[in-house]
């Protein structure tokens, strides 16, 4: 008979009294701020609450945060905690409008929230940390770099007198360096490690067995793999001759590091020779044809026919010598005649066994070669998810499924792919709805479905290819045996980098296992964590003396979501968030900053925005100032004397001082220095410009000449000042237009056609509608 934990705070016969969740909820309490490592199947959660409880009840008047990286997680866990606990309980996402999250925060004692929400209120001041008494950060793993749960580790450390912290992951990775950044993020002081064949867990663990598929690699296959290895090989000799690679024997890895080496020569260099630049285009071919490889390897021909029709549409130099390569070329037709043909890769029809074996749908007889860990017998399965890396296999997969009569469901993510839009939320909701409802028997998702989505328990997980993560194996592997034996089958295509990904990640996986176990790795990552907190708490950002008058800044709302605005909250400035017409940042009456990253700044470079940028800035600004951020301006293939040309446009043409940081923290800190000089240790009362100044008749007049092609804000200008008015600069002949300082024959050809060609949008339209 099931007994139950009894406790003032959960609902009587709710939760059942497993010693070993009851073991881990004391270790959190009584040894501090605590990683929990267990199998998804373990019960979490259920820790959670328990510490939750003890701490709702002892500290009177707090609060509980759970943080997950996802919508659908954190909503997963207000169910959750709404389930098993008797206090009011809210979730608070980007989906919940600014009042009513702050309305929530106020009037619940357990708050489930994505972490980026949270950050973005707590840098608007909409409430503070300050009441919450435990904060839970589920799927922990993801604690390192720039991701929101650091900020908000830190940020609780200082401003909480009565904090605990709780992680919880399946695997926080296989690499020391890693776990140790996780830990000293999160403040973690004691790691528990929980697995399947402990003796307290046992009882209530589902065993997962796992098949390893072997497949044979088809004639067609080969052939068009040694196509594209003969042109790999070329290029690679090429690089080694020149003195860029020591041997042809690299990896993708290697190859990716190389070209990082010599865009930072090209960065470093005044002048950089040509050849570095063709060194950079045979580079980006050899990634290409790495990439194709794999596709042929592991995927089959339809994702490699669908890689190729977009590298067709880029117009850069590797793109180009790849498709005039005769070896490529080969590869190419030869990919073609296959899927016209029918042949596909092997794992297609393997899968198709497999699944119809699974569901009683057909014989599903297969003589492959299999290695086996566990049971011998196959059992039927209700349920089966199928995951796969790219999106092109998964509508492979799909319609390799509906037309042997398995009832089967796309599931990927919400982002846009190469034109193809992804699923929305809601979306999602209705696939799983449905899949948890029986209209699928097969869910076939990219990695999408790995963390943070609610999906029903299944009895066979297959996987399509190994993945080089260890985490990722660990979480696809976490979403059978939950409620009984599950199973996992792996397709490793014999001697292709299938088995390469697959050692590695159970090389990886036992890496994590000793590290995870090491008693010098955790006494190593307690002291840290207590030395930090040590140090947190001397730096208190709350209770500030009244009198205490901070640097005033205010921020743009759309770098809401900026690393710039989290550091200056931390430099003891007054950060004021609201919507700017001009500027990303606003010091004084007179001075404001435009922030710009490498990347940000060369892209805006090439669509124009920069230009008019800069004399929106000029225009509205006395004194304005650009920050061009990152060592990283000229890595890339834009010729770095075009990118000199605009900073000096910028600098002599509008007046615009730039000022060059290394990243986001080196930049609020200027922004903090240039507001201490501005407002001479007071708070400035700045006038913000919520609205561009009116439009007068020479600005529209230019806007409407800058539109033209190849000219920019210097050429308008020109062209203006030459002819007059917009009327005669549209009506110039190529000849009249060329007389202008900077418009050559090409830039004159290009004009005359936009103002002379005749608009065919809408009869095209209406011709796309007939053949509809």
């Amino acid at each position: 008979m099931a007994t139950y934990i009894k406790h003032p705070l959960i609902k009587k016969d709710s939760i059942e009294s497993r010693l070993y969740q009851q073991v881990l909820a004391g270790d959190v309490l009584k040894k501090g701020n605590t990683m929990v490592v267990a199998p998804t199947a373990l019960g979490k959660t259920i820790v959670a609450i328990l510490v939750a409880a003890d701490r709702l009840q002892k500290v009177k008047n707090s609060k509980v945060l759970i943080l997950s990286p996802s919508k659908p997680l954190a909503i997963q866990h207000e169910a959750s905690f709404k389930e098993f606990l008797t206090l009011p309980c809210s979730s608070i996402t980007g989906a919940v409008k600014t009042d009513e999250r702050v309305k929530r925060w106020e009037e619940s004692r357990i708050i489930s929230a994505t972490p980026q929400t949270v950050e973005s209120d707590l840098l608007n001041g909409r409430y503070d940390l300050s009441s919450v008494s435990l904060i839970v950060f589920d799927e922990c793993h993801h604690g390192v770099g720039a991701y929101s749960y650091v900020y908000l580790a830190s940020r609780y450390v200082k401003e909480s007198n009565f904090n605990l912290i709780l992680g919880l992951t399946a695997s926080p990775g296989s690499d020391k360096t890693k776990i140790k950044e996780v830990c000293e993020n999160l403040y973690i002081q004691n790691i528990v490690v929980k697995t399947e064949n402990d003796r307290d867990v046992k009882p209530y663990f589902n065993p997962v067995t796992i098949d390893w598929v072997r497949i044979k690699m088809s004639e067609e296959l080969d052939k068009i793999n040694k196509s594209l290895e003969k042109a790999l090989k070329i290029r690679l000799k090429t690089l080694k001759n020149m003195g860029i690679l020591k041997t042809i024997s690299v990896t993708k890895v290697d190859i990716l590091k190389t070209r990082g080496r010599i865009q930072g020569e090209i960065a470093r260099s005044t002048s950089p020779p040509k050849e570095l630049f063709q060194v950079i285009s045979i580079l980006s071919a050899v990634i290409n044809i790495q990439h194709a490889q794999e596709l042929v390897e592991t995927q089959g021909v339809h994702p490699f026919n669908k890689y190729i029709m977009r590298l067709r549409k880029k117009k850069t130099k590797a793109a180009k010598s790849l498709m005039n390569d005769p070896n490529f070329s080969r590869a190419v037709r030869l990919a073609h005649n296959a899927e016209k043909n029918g042949w596909e890769h092997p794992k297609l029809r393997t899968l198709a066994e497999i699944l119809k074996k699974e569901l009683g749908t057909g014989d599903g007889q297969t003589t492959l070669q299999t290695t086996r860990y566990g049971d011998k017998k196959d059992k039927k399965a209700s349920k089966v998810i199928v995951f796969t890396q790219f999106r092109d296999t998964l509508e492979m997969i799909h319609e390799k499924l509906e037309s042997e009569g398995i009832k089967s469901a796309k599931f990927f993510g919400q982002g846009t792919k190469d034109g193809e839009k992804g699923l929305t939320q809601k979306e999602q909701k209705e696939i799983i709805k449905a899949f948890r409802m029986g209209e699928y028997d097969v869910l076939i998702s990219t990695s999408v479905a790995e963390e943070g989505i609610d999906i029903p328990a299944v009895d066979l997980v297959v996987l399509y290819e190994p993945v080089p993560s260890e985490v990722r194996m660990i979480q696809r592997r976490g979403r059978t045996g939950r409620k009984r034996t599950g199973r996992v089958k792996v397709l490793i295509t014999n001697g292709t980098r299938d088995e390469g990904y697959y050692w590695s990640s159970v090389r990886k996986e036992n890496n994590m296992k000793n590290q995870l176990i090491d008693p010098n790795v955790l006494k190593e990552l307690n002291e840290s964590a207590v030395a930090r907190m040590d140090n947190e708490k001397r730096v208190k950002v709350i209770d500030k003396p009244k009198e205490e008058k901070l640097p005033l800044v205010y921020a743009d709302s759309r770098e809401g979501n900026s690393k710039v605005i989290r550091y200056l909250s931390q430099m003891e400035m007054d950060v004021k968030v609201q919507s700017m017409a001009v500027a990303d940042y606003q010091v004084s009456d007179e001075v404001a900053i435009e922030r710009k990253t490498a990347k940000d700044f060369v892209s805006s470079m090439i669509d124009k925005r920069l230009f008019k940028q800069a004399r929106e800035l000029s225009e509205e600004f006395k004194r304005p100032l650009m920050i061009l951020e990152g060592d990283d301006l000229y890595s890339g293939m834009v010729n770095p004397n075009a990118i000199r040309g605009t900073i000096a446009s910028i600098a002599l043409d509008f007046g615009i001082s730039i000022i060059p940081t290394r990243d986001a923290q080196d930049t609020a800190a200027m922004i903090k220095r240039i507001a201490i000089r501005e407002q001479s240790g007071e708070k400035a009362n700045i006038q913000i410009r919520t609205d561009k100044k009116p439009v007068s008749l020479w600005e529209q007049q230019l806007f409407i000449v800058e539109s033209l092609p190849s000219i920019g804000p210097v050429n308008a200008k020109n062209l203006l000042e030459h002819f007059g008015s917009v009327s005669d600069v549209f009506n110039a002949s190529e000849s009249e237009l060329m007389e202008v300082e900077g418009i050559g024959k090409i830039t004159a050809q290009s004009i005359r056609k936009v103002i002379d060609s005749k608009y065919l949008y809408f009869k095209k339209e209406i011709k796309e509608k007939k053949l509809l």
